[in-house]
């Protein structure tokens, strides 16, 4: 499946559940942090399995996050990589990213 077919999948799943129009993007972000937060316990564990339902988990916040703010997540991700595209810096031993 496509992430555009995706991304209207789970804004039907959240219309349907009425988190669209009933939430904000304040509790989506809120949410985000959530997902987050069990992204970084399942790298510190090393639970692949766990890392892969929290990267999704984060995306689906994401998404509903952008709809409620009535903006497009992927005109938002392509507006990113237009900012990062052409950026400079160098990459630490800790592998972090250190832009110029």
């Amino acid at each position: 499946m496509s992430f555009n077919d995706t991304e209207i999948k789970v804004v039907q799943w959240a219309e349907a559940r009425q988190i669209i129009p009933n939430s904000t993007p304040m509790a989506q972000a809120i949410k985000t942090l959530e997902e987050v937060t069990e992204l970084l316990t399942a790298i510190h564990r090393g639970d692949k399995e766990e890392m892969r339902d929290a990267y999704g988990d984060i995306l689906v916040t994401l998404v509903v996050g952008a709809a409620l703010a009535d903006m497009d997540i992927k005109q938002c991700f392509g507006e990113a990589y237009e900012t990062i595209k052409n950026r400079r810096g160098h990459l630490r031993e800790d592998g972090v990213f250190i832009k110029e």
